[in-house]
C-alpha cells in the first residue's frame, strides 16, 4: 500500500504549467513539521508534491506562500540523467485528493501574511491535529505486528 497524508504549509507560490497533452500540472513545497523535536527546536520536512488536473489549476489560483493545506496521495520515485552526465533521484508526493485549509485570493494574501507572523511555514505543528490518546512509540521497540 502506498498512501501518504500530508498537513503543513507552502513554502512559496504553487507553479502552474501545462503538459504537452494540456493538462495543468501544479508544483510546490509543503513544510510539515516533525511531531518530535529537539530539545528546544523545530524541524521541519520539505516534501515536494505535484497535483494534475483540475485541482492543479485551483491549487494555482486559490492557495499561496505560507498558507495550510492538506496533501492525500501517494509517494513516487523518478530519476533522470541532468545535463551533466550525472542520473538524478527524485521522490515526491503525487497528490490525489488536495483540502485547502486556509485559503483566498492571492492578492489579499499577501497583507495578510506580511500582518501575520502566524503563517511562517514552521508554526504548525501536525500533533494539533493529533488525538490527545494517542501515544509515541519509542523507535527502539519492536514494532507488534
Amino acid at each position: 500500500m502506498n498512501k501518504v497524508v500530508l498537513i503543513g504549509r507552502l513554502t512559496k507560490d504553487p507553479e502552474l504549467k501545462f503538459a504537452s497533452t494540456g493538462t495543468a500540472v501544479t508544483t510546490f513545497t509543503v513544510a510539515v513539521n516533525r511531531r518530535f523535536k529537539r530539545e528546544g527546536q523545530q524541524d521541519a520536512d520539505f516534501i515536494p508534491v505535484v497535483v494534475w488536473g483540475k485541482q492543479a489549476e485551483s491549487t494555482a489560483n486559490y492557495m499561496s506562500k505560507g498558507k495550510l493545506i492538506g496533501i492525500s496521495g501517494r509517494i513516487e520515485t523518478r530519476s533522470y540523467e541532468a545535463k551533466d552526465g550525472t542520473r538524478r533521484y527524485v521522490t515526491e508526493v503525487i497528490a490525489e485528493e488536495v483540502s485547502f485549509l486556509e485559503w483566498g485570493d492571492k492578492s489579499s494574501n499577501a497583507n495578510t501574511m506580511a500582518n501575520n507572523d502566524s503563517y511562517a511555514p514552521n508554526n504548525f505543528s501536525g500533533s494539533d491535529f493529533m488525538s490527545s490518546d494517542i501515544t509515541p512509540m519509542d523507535n527502539s521497540e519492536d514494532i507488534p505486528f
